[in-house]
């Protein structure tokens, strides 16, 4: 707890500064600042050391905040990296891209009156920091039991996974069909939420612990999944879901309309001077609208403003208060110039040869579905064509199991997703016994923190299935 008790009082709430909106939306680096040591344990310091801590119950990995925080106030940098280590694979990413509204700092009891405690800002800070001052996990104490883990996928349930079973004596490598690793933390995530120079310290991070990285290596074509299973004890596969959910709707066909993920994917790639098999995706001087309420739709958002778009709409079929985004993107977006509408569900992408617009009908919302949120339904009579050059379709991604799964007995659910952890198997364990799968593939499409949490699960299943 803290020295000062009253310290929510003494000091308020006070975030890293952030770049104004008419300077950062001239590039793609981070917009946000850093704590110093003294502004870390002043903002650590609020924290009141609940009994009961809510934050650490709504963080999906239950990170030990409270007691990192108590770290932080009392200068003890490298314990509390060490400590944010035990539960968290990855914590400077997760500083910066979880959604902390919606999880830890919305669960903090200081939240509604005095401010939650800024949370995911000083868990960056923590691993920032610690390792610019040289901290590296201790791995002295590590004995290699001789088992091996073949990974497939380097984004964040597979580099989790790898993190665990490092520390418990496993060496893994892990196989990714990108140049680099991280999956979408690399090429999904814009580099204005995550600086891919993050993710590459990451990297030298675990293979400091022994993780071997084979990228540019697309399993079941460049090698086969046989060969994985004959070379490893044990086999993760944490691959994510890629399929992109369509509207159903007429126009997505159209030239100027573009998925997501490939919008997203193309703007790294042209950032980091990656060649791309197909041209890169440029909306400079086009008036564009996003389709989607999400984070997804928030980055395409955020990176069409930053490619000079004449204007840009998001369109969603609820209102703001039941956006699933992060209400920081929202926020950041409409700063930036993104110009929302609300209770808007698109009917139809128009124009013949090229888009010309996008027509929608307004919205009110009606009683709860069967997923607990509230059903928007059409308002007759209310139909409108918003005048569009460029479409981005955001509505989220769907299951997409590799066509060789059947062949090696890896079971799905009736969605498409890995059937794992049933009928006492161990965590994350799938029909064939020698595989494991995490994240947004055994999942459907979530957090980053989410998937991080279930590759480190896996991993512990791993190391009971080996007997470790």
């Amino acid at each position: 707890m803290s020295k000062h008790p009253l310290q929510f009082l003494e000091v308020a709430r006070r975030d890293p500064e952030k770049e104004p909106a008419e300077i950062r939306i001239k590039h793609f680096d981070e917009i946000y600042g850093q704590y110093d040591g003294a502004d870390a344990a002043s903002q650590s310091g609020r924290c009141i050391a609940c009994g009961n801590p809510y934050c650490e119950w709504k963080c999906p990995v239950h990170n030990y905040i409270p007691d990192w925080l108590r770290l932080v106030e009392e200068g003890k940098l490298f314990q509390a990296a060490e400590l944010s280590h035990q539960t968290n694979s990855l914590p400077e990413i997760c500083g910066r891209i979880c959604p902390q509204d919606r999880l830890c700092e919305g669960a903090c009891t200081l939240d509604d009156a005095n401010g939650a405690v800024s949370i995911g800002s000083i868990e960056k800070y923590i691993t920032d920091e610690a390792l610019k001052q040289g901290w590296r996990p201790d791995m002295s104490h590590i004995i290699d039991t001789g088992k091996r883990v073949g990974i497939v996928g380097a984004g964040p349930a597979g580099l989790a996974a790898a993190d665990v079973l490092a520390r418990n004596g496993i060496r893994s490598v892990v196989f990714d069909s990108y140049s680099e690793i991280g999956g979408l933390l690399t090429f999904g995530i814009p580099s204005f939420k995550l600086e891919k120079e993050v993710v590459r310290i990451r990297r030298e991070i675990l293979q400091g612990m022994g993780v071997e990285f084979v990228l540019n290596t697309h399993i079941g074509t460049d090698k086969p999944f046989q060969e994985l299973l004959d070379e490893f004890d044990a086999v993760f596969l944490g691959m994510g879901t890629y399929d992109f959910v369509k509207g159903g709707f007429p126009g997505e066909d159209l030239p100027e309309v573009y998925e997501a993920l490939p919008y997203l994917i193309s703007n790294v790639n042209q950032e980091l001077g990656i060649s791309q098999a197909t041209p890169h995706i440029d909306l400079a001087g086009k008036r564009v609208i996003v389709l989607g309420g999400g984070d997804t739709g928030m980055d395409c958002n955020r990176t069409a403003i930053r490619q000079g778009a004449t204007s840009v709409s998001c369109a969603y079929r609820r209102d703001e208060e039941n956006m699933p985004g992060s209400q920081r993107e929202v926020e950041n977006s409409n700063e930036e110039g993104v110009n929302f509408l609300f209770n808007q569900q698109p009917l139809e992408i128009t124009g013949s040869d090229h888009v010309s617009g996008v027509r929608v009908i307004r919205t009110k919302l009606g009683s709860p579905g069967s997923d607990g949120r509230r059903r928007p339904e059409p308002v007759p009579g209310t139909e409108e064509i918003l005048p569009a050059d460029a479409v981005l379709i955001a509505f989220g991604f769907g299951a997409s199991p590799a066509s060789w799964f059947a062949d090696f007995d890896i079971g799905l659910t009736t969605n498409g997703l890995v059937d794992v952890n049933s009928n006492g198997r161990e965590a994350f364990q799938t029909t064939n016994p020698q595989v494991f799968a995490g994240g947004d593939m055994v999942r459907g499409s979530d957090l980053v923190v989410t998937a991080v949490f279930e590759g480190r699960e896996a991993a512990a299943g791993i190391t009971r299935y080996l007997g470790v």
